[in-house]
């Protein structure tokens, strides 16, 4: 159930070692997501070259989603992309209901962001209010 979520940048500077340290982790068991996917330099190879479970879409592809025409080629490219790939994906930023609309019409399902709740400690959660989205 555990998921790590990894920079591009993490993997920057240390490539061979982030390789091995991954490898390690996915045999534990532990999944392994690609955050803020789209917005580096070499996005995709690092899907060639690394084992991960989870794309996060960037939350600047979302944003602009119900206002460019461009935010959804590219989020729904993602999507394509993802499921060619047997990847799953999370889309970061809901900020609206016209957001969420357009996301789950493409068919993306995990969504993150404050149109759901705001940062809060484990014990402050409104889980009945989080339940309704489900």
């Amino acid at each position: 159930m555990l998921h790590l979520e990894i920079t591009e940048s993490a993997l920057i500077d240390v490539p061979d070692a982030a390789a091995t340290v991954m490898q390690r982790l996915h045999e534990l068991g532990i999944k392994l997501a690609l955050d803020d996917f789209g917005t580096g330099y070499s996005a995709l190879s690092y899907l060639h070259r690394y084992h991960f479970d989870v794309l996060k879409i960037d939350q600047s592809f979302v944003f602009d989603l119900d206002r460019t025409a461009e935010s959804g080629a590219i989020v729904r490219a993602i999507l394509a992309l993802a499921a060619a790939l047997g990847l799953e994906v999370v889309a970061e930023g809901v900020e609206t209901a016209s957001q969420l609309r357009l996301l789950r019409d493409m068919g993306c399902d995990k969504l993150q962001g404050y149109y759901f709740a705001k940062l809060a400690a484990a014990g402050e959660v409104d889980w009945p209010h989080l339940a309704a989205f489900a």
